[in-house]
């Protein structure tokens, strides 16, 4: 690899962790924190990795979206965004729903059709 390409991979690097951080403050504020673990500038793709308290966040899936929509538009080099929480979440930050054999939420109240547990009888 040349000093050029090196210095042009470094310059990607280093606008895409200011895209990150002029753009999605409330991610440190929050503590999360967002780095790119993998960076391919031939293919214009790059991974983000979001950690810290963005793994298992509520709103991560949509912190992950607005990263992807809006990096390709304001940084041209990039055409993919990748990116994960790290809580198995799928390489986009899909969360995989019910389809993927995970646990769907339950709320109070809820019932189910399966039959096996109807939870416990109120007390009258």
């Amino acid at each position: 690899m040349s000093t050029d390409t090196t210095d042009a991979d470094n310059d990607l690097r280093e606008r895409i962790t200011n895209f990150l951080r002029r753009n999605f403050p409330q991610i440190q504020m929050h503590g999360g924190s967002a780095a790119i673990s993998h960076l391919d500038r031939e293919n214009g793709e790059v991974t983000v990795q979001l950690g810290g308290a963005c793994s298992g966040c509520g709103i991560s899936p949509m912190t992950i979206q607005a990263i992807k929509s809006r990096m390709v538009k304001e940084i041209p080099e990039i055409e993919t965004v990748h990116a994960d929480t790290g809580m198995g979440a799928g390489a986009d930050g899909d969360l995989g729903g019910t389809s993927s054999g995970g646990m769907s939420p339950s709320f109070p109240g809820e019932t189910t059709d399966d039959g096996d547990d109807e939870g416990p009888q109120a007390p009258f």
